[in-house]
């Protein structure tokens, strides 16, 4: 994007108060300093609280970046907020938003469509500590939390006990209700989508058991291997689902597919396990990798977001021009009838 939009004013929401909220300031800091770097000279650093409505009406940016990860600038209320108050924003919509978050919306929206996902169900985290809800190994995890936050792995050889001890710590500890799926086998691959384009595969290999939230972002705990290592007619299988599910959810901006392959299964082996809405955006972040694969700077990253962002605007608000138009012409039309009905011998 060149410079035209430089003088805008870019409002970058980070912070917050959700489990992800360090991850999020990353994330702003690193857009707050692109923009700056590349001659943006109106940006203005917002760190979330709960006056952030009062905060943006003084404030009065012409587009937001948003940078929050986990609720509620991942959940559609922040995207809300924001269509009320007419400001545009990168990344995903409302009710994307609000879909794409809760896993079991996720699937009943995807599976249908032919996207596989583990088979899965809710239990009451209370009725773990009376036995299993389905064979070990399986994977508990919140049904509305990203970036593996609360995701504990059930295995014959954990410590949670026999059944689950409501002293072990877990996420039955934190949540009332959990998302039980099997364990799948294999390995940690993901897919970033931009500008509903699949950039490429990265797999993600932990140091340690599997790739939870310290994981992600503590440099040295992941190796990152991008372009991944695998068949070509996986990674195509992989990239194909990604832009499928992108779509499917109505998704904007950037999005993240992250996806368990049992290679021992061939294509039948890939299950998607969830699509990020607001993929992160600091220096270990997988989209930001992608896109350097594929030749986009961080800067430039953040530069197309916006201007999708400011594009998606004004298509909106060409549409409701149009629909204004429209009633506007059927008013008339029932006008003109009225009186030709009037004049009726």
């Amino acid at each position: 994007m060149t410079r035209p939009f430089a003088d805008l004013h870019v409002a970058v929401l980070m912070g917050g108060w959700s489990a992800e909220r360090e991850v999020s300031l990353m994330s702003g800091t690193g857009v707050v300093e692109a923009l700056t770097a590349r001659g943006w000279s109106k940006v203005t650093p917002v760190d979330m609280d709960r006056n952030i409505g009062a905060v943006l009406t003084a404030l009065r940016p012409d587009v937001v970046f948003n940078a929050l990860h986990g609720t509620p600038g991942e959940d559609g209320t922040v995207q809300g907020m924001l269509d009320l108050m007419q400001i545009p924003y990168t990344h995903s919509g409302c009710t994307t938003s609000a879909i794409a978050i809760d896993k079991e919306l996720t699937k009943a929206v995807l599976v249908p469509h032919g996207i596989r996902m583990p088979a899965g169900k809710m239990v009451d985290s209370a009725r773990l500590y009376e036995g299993d809800p389905m064979p070990r190994p399986y994977v508990l995890k919140p049904v509305n939390e990203g970036s593996s936050v609360g995701v504990a792995i059930v295995t014959d050889g954990s410590n949670y006990g026999h059944p689950i001890s409501a002293k072990a710590e877990g996420p039955w500890m934190h949540f009332e209700r959990l998302l039980a799926e099997p364990f799948i086998r294999g390995r940690e691959l993901t897919v970033a989508v931009l500008s509903d384009e699949a950039l490429c595969v990265t797999e993600l290999v932990p140091h340690g058991e599997f790739y939870d939230f310290a994981a992600k972002y503590t440099d040295g705990e992941t190796d990152h291997i991008c372009p991944a290592e695998v068949p070509a007619n996986i990674a195509k299988a992989m990239m194909d689902m990604a832009l499928a599910s992108h779509r499917l959810l109505g998704c904007k901006g950037a999005s993240r597919s992250d996806f368990r392959w049992d290679d021992s299964q061939g294509e039948a082996g890939i299950y998607l396990l969830e699509v990020n809405t607001q993929p992160g955006m600091t220096a270990l972040s997988l989209v930001p990798e992608q896109a350097r694969q594929r030749g986009i700077d961080y800067g430039e990253l953040v530069e197309r977001l916006i201007a999708e962002a400011l594009a998606g605007a004004t298509n909106n608000a060409e549409a409701l021009a149009g629909a204004t138009n429209n009633a506007e012409a059927l008013a008339g039309a029932t006008n003109s009838t009225d009186a030709l009905n009037e004049n009726a011998p």
